[in-house]
């Protein structure tokens, strides 16, 4: 379960609080002024956290590229190109 502590009562209790979520694997959620504004977890938990946060993301980039594929089948590579042409020179004439 994760522990409360506020900012300033951190900066009091570093090294034991620090050693607890090292050795531990506590958490503890840092307030100020009694309003949550960040997490200390143990490292481990971290590195899970930004795999599961890049697998999401991945995830979602791959349904959208399979979205664009089911909606663009019905159109050939040279319409695409013709569309692709066309839109960079429409670009390019307003820079």
């Amino acid at each position: 379960m994760d522990r409360v502590i506020g900012v300033t009562d951190l900066q009091r209790k570093f090294r034991p609080v620090f050693d607890k979520v090292a050795k531990e694997g506590q958490s503890y959620i840092l307030t100020r002024g009694n309003r949550p504004e960040a997490a200390l977890v143990p490292y481990e938990d971290f590195v899970r956290l930004q795999k599961l946060q890049e697998n999401q993301i991945i995830s979602r980039f791959d349904q959208v590229l399979a979205r664009m594929s089911q909606e663009n089948a019905r159109y050939t590579e040279r319409e695409v190109e013709t569309d692709l042409q066309a839109a960079a020179e429409e670009l390019h004439v307003r820079s």
